[in-house]
């Protein structure tokens, strides 16, 4: 088995002003760098997912790959997955560029709950509820994605939902707490700093 993971930043970030989310900064650092540090020992190689200049991520080391067309998050993963594939990955791991806080056992927790998932797909969860877009994904799923995106779908539940996706529970919500706004930025900095 062979792991890889991809950060899926390829959001326009509206509710941030627009701006290039996977360089909104927290203490000091752009968000990809936090999402970094969690996703990269647990795996043995990490993809980015975005479109536009793939320069601007040189300073990480990770290849950089665009959606073949844009469709939300599906259009990243099927990308990674499509790569991964080339590279001899088994799985996929994804999760979002906004999510600096991911648990250290975020992929072993994965790869438990896909055992028990015939198509081997599992989606992380917390009593907050599902966080489809931090996920388990085999390779061999990316002609199923294909097809789905094809049709004009893309909402990733309905996905995973059809191809009886499984469920990691994780005990903290804060885990993969999604900093989509400046206030869940400030709320980020103040965790850090252990204030809440």
């Amino acid at each position: 088995m062979r792991i890889f993971g991809v950060i899926l930043a390829g959001g326009q970030a509206r509710r941030m002003g627009g701006v290039d989310k996977a360089f909104v900064t927290l203490a000091g650092r752009p968000l990809i760098a936090h999402v970094l540090d969690r996703l990269e020992p647990q795996v043995e190689r990490v993809l980015i997912s975005a479109n536009g200049d793939p320069a601007r991520f040189a300073r990480f080391g990770c290849p950089v790959i665009a959606d073949a067309t844009s469709q939300g998050p599906l259009s990243g993963i099927l990308a990674a997955l499509t790569r991964a594939a080339t590279l001899g990955a088994t799985h996929l791991v994804s999760t979002p560029v906004d999510t600096p806080f991911l648990p250290g056992d975020l992929v072993p927790q994965l790869l438990l709950a896909a055992e028990g998932s015939a198509e081997g797909l599992a989606l992380a969860r917390t009593t907050d509820g599902d966080h489809p877009a931090t996920a388990l994904w085999p390779v061999t799923i990316a002609p199923a994605l294909a097809d789905f995106l094809a049709r004009g779908e893309a909402k990733v539940t309905r996905f995973t939902n059809a191809h009886n996706a499984t469920h990691a529970d994780f005990p903290d919500a804060r885990a993969f707490l999604n900093l989509n706004a400046p206030e869940d930025l400030a709320a980020a900095e103040a965790l850090l700093k252990g204030a809440v």
